[in-house]
């Protein structure tokens, strides 16, 4: 672990896995829950928590240094559930990726129950966890200049699904027609660090 300091009152805490991050991401929020650590903002990445507003930025330094962090606990709540046809232009080429027929793509993706990382990228995209490491998939070599919005996409160990048409370089194996981010609701962001996320396929693709 490393600890940096950003500005006056925030901290980068560097660690070496997606794994590590989501644990520590989980004890903070557990830490500030408690009153034991004031701070405004726990911001999770992929291998990376910022930690934004804090009120004694060295003291927490210090105890980041010597804490031990248990592993992130199993996740409690509803789960939020996405429909999605898998209907995707790179569903082929995953299905080749992985040696399996394109429709056992969808119920490998269908039965796994995946949890967001962090989010980034644009409003509502959530880089969500839970294939095994032999699922994991390259980006494509030429990024495509427009992904429709409610595209379900693999790129490394992530799903993601596009809340609005941008330029990206993920496999887009499906769509869905859910709304991933909306100002009119609160919160705006379907998804969040921690949320629990099941694809439910709908109009499941012929047999290949």
């Amino acid at each position: 672990m490393r600890v940096l300091r950003v500005g006056e009152d925030a901290l980068l805490v560097e660690v070496s896995s997606g794994d590590e991050a989501q644990a520590l991401h989980a004890e903070l929020l557990r830490r500030r829950a408690r009153g034991e650590l004031p701070v405004r903002e726990i911001v999770p990445a992929a291998r990376t928590v910022l930690l934004d507003g804090l009120a004694d930025p060295a003291r927490a330094a210090r105890d980041l240094a010597a804490a031990e962090v248990p592993p992130a606990p199993p996740r409690t709540g509803e789960v939020a559930e996405i429909p999605v046809r898998y209907d995707g232009p790179d569903l082929a080429d995953v299905a080749a990726h992985w040696g399996v027929p394109e429709r056992e793509v969808a119920r490998i993706h269908s039965a796994t129950e995946f949890r967001v990382a962090f989010c980034g990228f644009a409003p509502g995209f959530g880089y969500l966890t839970g294939l095994p490491p032999r699922y994991d998939v390259p980006r494509r070599a030429t990024p495509r200049t427009a992904v429709p919005a409610g595209s379900v996409a693999l790129a490394g160990p992530y799903t993601g699904v596009y809340p609005r048409s941008s330029p990206g370089g993920w496999q887009l194996i499906g769509t869905t027609r859910v709304v991933l981010w909306d100002h009119a609701r609160v919160p705006a962001a379907l998804l969040s660090p921690g949320t629990r996320v099941r694809f439910v396929p709908v109009d499941a693709p012929e047999a290949s």
